[in-house]
């Protein structure tokens, strides 16, 4: 069906009417806060790497996250954060709040989190080189072990 120039023209007019109505509807800002105790960690959200602490960024999913927080030196941090909407971004309320003329802000969210240092796994050198010397003399005392030869042992 082809339309003509008089409906293309009311076609149009309908379009360009319903965006000026529907230009000034709102949005929902959501944003989510993440410290840590020491500053500076790095940040995962689901396998993505998101920054450093402190940081704030905008999210656009509600739900549960998979949150990994790490830093040199400290324990890592593998855990779940589940962020909650406000009620009135849950359905059917959210479709209104998406209408209204308005930008509405959800920044309630921060996550929180204290690293504890990482356990020191320095060897002991004194007992390292005990168990050595120990090893050594059982090695030399083995009926087994030759006597050290300074001459070739292969013929040319």
């Amino acid at each position: 069906m082809a339309l003509t120039g008089r409906t293309k023209l009311a076609l149009t007019g309908a379009v360009l009417g319903a965006a000026t109505v529907l230009g000034p509807i709102g949005c929902v800002e959501q944003t989510l806060t993440v410290d840590s105790n020491p500053p500076g960690a790095l940040v995962y959200l689901n396998d993505q790497e998101i920054g450093r602490t402190p940081l704030k960024r905008d999210f656009l999913w509600y739900g549960n996250y998979e949150v990994v927080v790490r830093t040199e030196g400290y324990e890592t941090i593998n855990t779940t954060a589940d962020i909650e909407p406000p009620w009135w971004n849950n359905v059917p309320l959210d479709l209104l709040a998406a209408l209204l003329p308005a930008t509405l802000r959800d920044t309630d969210h921060h996550l929180t989190y204290t690293l504890k240092p990482a356990p020191s796994h320095e060897p002991e050198v004194t007992g390292l080189l005990s168990r050595a010397q120990e090893m050594r003399e059982q090695l030399e005392s083995s009926e087994y072990t030759r006597p050290a030869t300074t001459r070739a042992t292969t013929q040319p």
